[in-house]
This record gives structure tokens, sequence and C-alpha cells, in this order.
């Protein structure tokens, strides 16, 4: 399985952004991450196999949003209102188990930064 994760880039604080994650092989629930410099890395969202189950964490809830279309393969992260609080590299991940706490393959990540 190759996950690519694209879209990311430079936005000011309170816009947006869409981050893409295209999969290659079978359909797999996923999940987003992120890595803020000098920080762990930390869930962002999930979904489930077939789009019927998200997950946020508490930090972008209300903000940001996981989609997916499993005819193009490609899960999707919008992230809207962004804050100062918000940059890092952003990570797409799948696994066999939804909302799982060990995802068994990783993208190479995309690096948003939100400028004040």
């Amino acid at each position: 399985v190759q996950l690519q994760a694209s879209g990311g880039g430079l936005v000011q604080a309170g816009g947006s952004l869409r981050l893409s994650c295209a999969a290659s092989g079978r359909t797999f629930n996923m999940g987003w991450f992120r890595q803020a410099p000098g920080k762990a890395r930390e869930f962002v969202a999930a979904i489930s196999w077939s789009g019927g189950s998200t997950t946020y964490a508490d930090s972008v809830k209300g903000r940001f949003t996981i989609s997916r279309d499993n005819a193009k393969n490609t899960v999707y992260l919008q992230m809207n209102s962004l804050k100062p609080e918000d940059p890092a590299v952003y990570y797409c991940a799948a696994s066999k188990v939804y909302y799982s706490t060990n995802y068994d393959y990783w993208g190479q990540g995309t690096l948003v930064t939100v400028s004040s």
C-alpha cells in the first residue's frame, strides 16, 4: 500500500486548505495525523473505510472535516479557520482497524504553514 499526501502550503490564519491522500491498493480505514516541530505526532481525524464513521481531535472539531471518495481511493482533510497552532507536517495513514492506535501504512507528509 502506498499513500501520497498533497495539498499543503502557506495560508493566512483564518484561511482554508484541503489536503488529499491518494492510496493504492485496497480500501482501508484512514486517519490524518500531524507533527509540529519539537512536538510529538498527534491524531487529527479518522474515517472508516465506508466513510460512515468519523472521529476528530478536540482541537480541530468543528473546523476540520475528513471525507473520502472510494472511487478515487482518496481521502481528504478540509481545514477551515486555520489557527496559528495548526502548522505542522500532516500525515495520512491507513489501518485495518477503524480509529486504531496503530496504523499499518503511512504517507510521506505534507507541510502546512499558517501565517498570522
